[in-house]
């Protein structure tokens, strides 16, 4: 299965940096790239990316498909301005925003339902690790997070790797994601592995069982990187 790299940009980016880095950017042939950019960088992302082969997603949608909600985007208008693919549930939304699994849920829906396709997130902290609950909270997660039937991307983000540079053992990615297809019972839904993935981890990462591919956070925001991450999906891919 070709491999997923998924770029998530965070709350970073201005319009005056997207023209160098799409410049800088290309495709990969036998790996499916992903950028997910802050709303306001949607609608010239995609003129940018035009023709290019790389994908464009957004970071989260409203459950609502419109109405009375003010600061909230709805799933139709990522789609409208050029997104073809949403994160939800990352842990800074369930810890900044208090989302919880049936708002994930219903986000999905509502992601599904405008055409686009949702990249759920699921992890545990690293109190929740060392206690030993990994398991038992991921696995929460996903019954409460997705919808019967999911047939979008599961991104497994153990939150204390996010951005501190630690990354759990190749072991540990390998038993974790084999957890999550078993809890899936389906083959074929991608399951990406985040967490401060860069060029020198992402080979190895991706060459484990069940990894689907690797959602990108800061190493994102710099095309080089980002390049040189999307090129050990092709070695790595099945």
């Amino acid at each position: 299965m070709r491999k997923l790299v998924a770029g998530n940009w965070k709350m970073n980016g201005l319009r005056a940096d997207l023209r160098a880095w799409a410049s800088a950017m290309a495709a990969v042939p036998g790996a499916d790239i992903l950028v997910c950019a802050p709303h306001t960088l949607l609608a010239e992302f995609a003129r940018l990316l035009t023709h290019t082969g790389i994908a464009l997603g957004g970071q989260d949608c409203a459950a609502e498909a419109e109405g009375a909600h003010t600061g909230d985007i709805s799933a139709a208008m990522l789609r409208d301005a050029g997104a073809t693919s949403v994160i939800l549930g990352h842990s800074e939304r369930r810890t900044d925003h208090h989302e919880t699994d049936a708002l994930v849920r219903a986000k999905a829906l509502a992601a599904f339902g405008a055409g686009l396709l949702p990249i759920v997130c699921v992890g545990e902290t690293g109190a929740e690790r060392d206690a030993g609950r990994a398991h038992d909270v991921v696995a929460r997660q996903l019954a409460g997070s997705l919808p019967p039937g999911f047939g979008g991307v599961v991104a497994y983000e153990p939150i204390w790797a996010i951005g501190t540079g630690r990354v759990p053992s190749t072991d540990d990615v390998a038993a974790m994601h084999g957890f999550i297809r078993a809890q899936l019972g389906v083959a074929g839904t991608r399951i990406l592995y985040g967490g401060s993935v860069k060029a020198e981890n992402a080979r190895a990462i991706m060459a484990l069982p069940e990894v689907g591919g690797v959602l990108v956070g800061g190493a994102s925001l710099d095309a080089a990187s980002f390049q040189a991450i999307s090129l050990q999906a092709i070695a790595t891919a099945a």
